[in-house]
């Protein structure tokens, strides 16, 4: 079953036009399709809206959380609702209308062609030209640095199996959602991407800031970090921590040697800087310690709980 997912925030005029067209489109994949609003806090008529578009028709459904927590936290309980309601295939999909409905059968036919997680990619983008340009700069950037294929990263417009959500249901939080693809991918699902129409907003206003994209590389280290260390984060941290220690100890050693042929040191900040690089070096390889035991025991508590 088809389930679309669709996160809102003072999007009433735009739901009126928008869910009509949507639920047509899915169900030229799926008769049985659902379209799942899920309303983030809104303060405008969005309640209202979705009550007389559920009452109009089945197929629509409405859930709402009770203040503003985010696109994330908005599509991790639309994900539940619909895994809930038996989905096997879905779609998430933005409420400003610039995705576009039509091309919900070519995102599918990619599913049909065994893909995990298919991605909007925007042909030409009907957006300002400061969002435009730092999307090109954070797409470039996510590619190099997650090695994931694609080139439209941060399209909100995303069809995927029921497993590939329950896959990254553990990771939406935050402002994480932007990651879907990466964290996908390197879950070891297919991922793939297929042209898509973009269009201008219909109503309203963006959501969009600047503060959005710098936090975006914020996230991008976290997930790097997540997906490449969760299980093993000693390797980081104590491959850090040992390198200070080495080279702090040297430094150390160098001194010492000095001070056995009658020279001073009290005045030396490289007396400072070889006991810092020491201690701290320490300290990171103690931390890596503490966060392999609480990898282990949180695996072991696990297995505990399956068992």
């Amino acid at each position: 079953m088809l389930w679309v997912v669709i996160p809102a925030l003072n999007e009433a005029e735009n739901l009126c036009e928008l869910i009509p067209r949507v639920l047509d489109s899915a169900r030229t994949v799926d008769r049985g399709a659902r379209v799942l609003v899920v309303d983030d806090g809104s303060t405008d008529s969005t309640f209202e809206v979705m009550a007389r578009l559920v009452d109009q028709d089945d197929a629509v459904v409405s859930a709402r959380l009770r203040r503003n927590l985010g696109k994330a936290a908005a599509l991790e309980h639309g994900f539940e609702v619909a895994l809930k309601g038996g989905a096997t295939t879905i779609v998430m999909m933005d409420a400003d209308g610039q995705d576009d409905p039509a091309e919900l059968p070519h995102l599918y036919d990619e599913i049909e062609r065994g893909a995990d997680l298919v991605t909007g990619a925007r042909r030409k983008r009907m957006d300002r030209f400061v969002k435009r340009n730092t999307s090109k700069l954070y797409n470039a950037v996510t590619g190099a640095m997650s090695g994931a294929p694609g080139k439209d990263f941060n399209s909100g417009f995303k069809m995927m199996r029921a497993e590939v959500a329950r896959g990254v249901a553990p990771m939406m939080y935050g402002e994480l959602h932007r990651y879907l693809t990466v964290i996908a991918h390197w879950q070891g699902f297919r991922v793939t991407e297929v042209p898509v129409e973009h269009h201008a907003r219909m109503h309203g206003q963006s959501k969009y800031g600047l503060s959005r994209f710098w936090r975006g590389f914020v996230d991008l280290l976290t997930v790097r970090f997540l997906m490449s260390y969760q299980h093993r984060p000693s390797h980081l941290f104590g491959g850090i921590g040992a390198v200070a220690s080495a080279v702090g100890g040297l430094i150390l050693l160098y001194l010492t040697i000095l001070k056995l042929t009658g020279e001073t040191l009290g005045d030396r900040p490289l007396l400072l800087a070889g006991v810092l690089l020491f201690l701290v070096g320490l300290q990171l390889q103690l931390f890596g310690l503490l966060a392999e035991l609480v990898v282990f025991g949180a695996r072991r508590g696990s297995r505990m709980h399956h068992d």
